[in-house]
């Protein structure tokens, strides 16, 4: 079930700076390079003192190729503890249990990373699984240990009973909030439970599956450990959609000749660059069998060119620009696919330089260019950083024989909770014991990005601002994650958090907004689609209670602006102490801290119009949603299971009384297209079956046409005049400047009855000088590479 058949990978020795070389299949770390033989080894007695046992031989291997002066004494005590502790348990599999731990060990040595992650890995289940305590493993590894381990062990689902999975994930996510390498654990422990996840029966293969799809395979995106979520994303794709998967099997299986392209395309740019004078690596990239099913989908029939993609190691990050200029210089570039990811990061530590380049012989291939530091986090993310507590002062030291650099005992680990009543923190939420310490690594690979600076606003509630600031300075605390543990306490049931959760994770987009007022300017990170309402919760937390207006590039604008990437807001707050949130900020609120905060407040304030039920979730109401572009309310039929939520497409912005197909997405939720879109028929060669959806009740609407015509002295007062005819009241107009004497108009109205929504396209084109009238297509925000 994995990609190893499309990632042929072999090492790749360090670039000589003077020298260009061309290596096939460098680059992609291989995590299933060392079979079940080569982890048990040989078990037959104990290992003597002074050495590894064998079975744990191949982890000090893989951890001295990246640690080379790591003291290896700990790992031997902790694989022992493990052994003796799961001797006599038995996978599924029918594999003895130390198998597993091992494994996960094996992974995350394979990444880099350092000795405490991989001694608590070693531990993760003992405390779950055993009679080991938590107490023992504190006295004999120390504090840090016995807080990743904590961190990772599930709750009881004696006390828990269905909620048992979502509060696991809670509990875990609080743990990460003070430490990544947790949730670098857990990604490495389903990575291998998921390859071994073919003795399960085939509905739960499905649910597993899918639970890693929805929120752990985000996790390893916003972490940057690409190497983890590759797997992860080939194993789903074969349980999920084992058709597609077998068919895309077949393409690379049927195509063993498939690199010869991009051999030749690389000969070509490594001969370029070593006349150019510039020491560089040039390797060949397989894509794994998702990338590939994507880019069939994309452009149809596949080339040889379309299997993988360039890879150009280098030294120096100024070398990076360097070798762009001598391909874009020898070669034709396609300027399309140029993207800058070193001058502006992403938000989970990625640099690099995207182009795409054409051949003499018409052969198009895409290029990374990169420095090998970036590589290394490319590929692993927060694991290649390290310890984040590494070097801090500190009194108080680990357990007996600790080796030395590991992270001294900076906090107490998580009280796991005993039942639902249990649970301590507000509303319900799991939360540390102690306050959350946050140290830059001195590892990361974006100190500084030009968009990364967040002053904290003087003013009410600048405090929220925090999570922003953190967005890309420090890995071991971004800002997507301290927005999630603010939210996360304040969700009142589990199941909110879940739904909340998996639907947050499925926003894989991300815009980045300035904001001014109440001193120096700074930049907020969001989802795409996000409105004025989410900025504010964003930047002013509870106090965006009180705002009333926000300046959108400099203009008046209602909180239901959507924000794009690159706009500058405003955001005005009442100092009415009193005011509050009216139930429609929920209408255009996007982001989980908005859409509860609003909630709360409204549910503590009973003399507010009460909000629509179900509210506290991610997304408009399950079941009936009111359309937060039209006003028009959305069903999604689905028999025996609770109604989703449903929104409409962005691509095509479906109204009544449009024929409309739904389809679900990621985090659960139905999205609707008109039934002509060109998004049905690529939902549909995804694999995706559709979903019965059906208009509601409510004739009233809101709709967006641009008119097109020709200028002339009256225009705006005759079309305003046809509008008005037919009942239509605007909410929004905008008229741009003439261009070859044509004048764009665009009218946001709201129709009483959307039925008559053609009679008022026709009543527009009537009017002297347009020649057409659209619905307006809402454009999504670019997707990043």
């Amino acid at each position: 079930m994995s990609a190893e058949a499309a990632n042929p990978v072999s090492a790749a020795e360090p670039a000589d700076t003077g020298t260009t070389a061309r290596r096939r299949g460098r680059a992609r770390i291989d995590l299933r390079r060392l079979g079940r033989a080569a982890l048990l080894g040989a078990t037959a007695g104990p290992a003597p003192r002074d050495r590894l046992p064998d079975a744990i031989s191949h982890v000090a291997e893989a951890h001295r190729a990246h640690h080379p002066e790591a003291d290896l004494t700990v790992l031997r005590r902790a694989y022992v503890l493990a052994e003796r502790s799961h001797r006599g348990q038995f996978r599924k599999s029918g594999e003895a249990y130390i198998t597993h731990p091992l494994a996960v060990t094996l992974i995350l040595a394979e990444l880099g990373a350092e000795t405490t992650t991989l001694t608590a890995s070693l531990l993760h289940d003992t405390v779950e699984d055993t009679e080991v305590t938590l107490d023992q493993v504190r006295r004999e590894f120390g504090d840090e240990v016995a807080y990743l381990v904590d961190g990772v062990t599930k709750v009881e689902k004696i006390d828990y009973g269905a909620a048992a999975e979502p509060e696991t994930f809670r509990k875990m996510l609080v743990a990460t909030g003070d430490d990544v390498r947790v949730m670098s654990i857990k990604l490495a422990d389903r990575l291998h439970n998921m390859r071994t996840l073919g003795v399960m029966r085939p509905e739960k293969q499905a649910r597993i599956a899918k639970v890693t799809r929805d929120v752990l395979i985000p996790l390893a995106e916003r972490l940057g450990v690409q190497a983890l979520k590759s797997e992860l994303e080939d194993l789903v794709f074969a349980i999920l959609h084992p058709e597609d998967y077998e068919v895309t099997r077949a393409l690379v299986a049927g195509a063993p000749g498939s690199g010869d392209a991009l051999d030749a395309v690389a000969g070509q740019v490594a001969s370029v660059l070593r006349e150019a004078g510039i020491g560089a690596e040039v390797h060949v990239r397989p894509r794994h069998f998702v990338s590939l099913h994507r880019v069939r989908l994309k452009r149809g029939e596949l080339r040889g060119c379309d299997f993988g993609r360039l890879l150009v190691l280098v030294t120096e990050d100024a070398d990076c620009y360097g070798v762009l200029g001598e391909l874009h210089t020898c070669f034709t570039p396609v300027i399309s696919e140029f993207k800058d990811f070193i001058a502006a990061p992403k938000f989970n530590l990625y640099q690099s330089l995207h182009t795409a380049i054409a051949a003499p012989d018409g052969a198009v291939a895409e290029v990374l260019i990169r420095t090998h530091r970036m590589h290394k986090v490319a590929e692993a993310g927060v694991v290649a950083l390290g310890n984040p507590y590494a070097g801090q002062d500190t009194a108080a030291q680990p357990g007996p024989e600790a080796p030395a650099g590991t992270a001294p005992a900076l906090r107490e680990p998580l009280a796991a909770p005993t039942g639902p009543e249990g649970r301590t923190g507000p509303a319900g939420a799991v939360t540390s014991t102690t306050p959350v310490t946050s140290t830059p690594s001195t590892a990361s690979v974006a100190d500084t990005p030009s968009d990364a600076s967040v002053e904290v606003d003087a003013s009410a509630g600048g405090d929220a601002a925090a999570g922003a600031e953190d967005e890309r300075v420090d890995p071991t605390r971004p800002g997507w994650l301290s927005r999630l543990l603010d939210w996360q306490q304040a969700a009142p049931d589990a199941d909110t958090f879940w739904s909340s959760l998996r639907a947050d994770l499925a926003e894989d987009d991300e815009i980045t907004v300035f904001h001014t007022g109440g001193g120096l300017p700074g930049t907020l990170s969001l989802p795409a689609g996000a409105s004025c309402v989410d900025a504010a919760y964003a930047r002013h937390g509870e106090a965006a209670h009180a705002c009333h207006g926000a300046r959108v590039n400099g203009r008046l604008a209602p909180l239901s602006t959507v924000l794009g990437a690159g706009d500058t807001v405003q955001l005005l707050l009442d100092p009415d102490a009193g005011s509050g949130p009216s139930p429609e900020w929920l209408d255009h609120a996007r982001t989980p801290a908005a859409r509860i905060a609003i909630t709360g407040w409204l549910r503590d304030h009973p003399e507010s119009t009460p909000p629509p039920a179900a509210s506290t979730g991610p997304r408009p109401p399950a079941g009936p949603a009111a359309d937060r572009r039209t006003g028009a309310e959305l069903h999604a039929d689905l028999a025996g299971e609770p109604a989703p939520a449903v929104r409409p497409a962005g691509c095509c912005t479906p109204v009544p009384p449009d024929k409309i197909t739904g389809f679900r997405v990621r985090g659960g939720s139905v999205t609707v297209h008109r039934s002509g879109c060109a998004a049905v028929d690529t939902m549909r060669g995804l694999g995706r079956e559709p979903v019965a959806v059906r208009w509601g009740d409510t004739a009233h609407g809101r709709v967006t046409l641009v008119a097109e015509s020709f200028g002339r002295p009256g225009l705006l007062a005759d079309l305003t005049e046809a509008i008005a005819v037919a009942g239509a009241a605007v909410v929004a107009a905008t008229v741009e400047p003439p261009s070859e004497q044509r004048v764009r108009h665009t009218y946001t109205l709201h129709l009483p009855d959307v039925a008559r929504l053609s009679a008022l396209m026709r009543a527009m084109r009537d009017v002297p000088g347009v020649y057409d009238v659209t619905r307006a297509r809402h454009r999504p925000s670019p997707r990043r590479a």
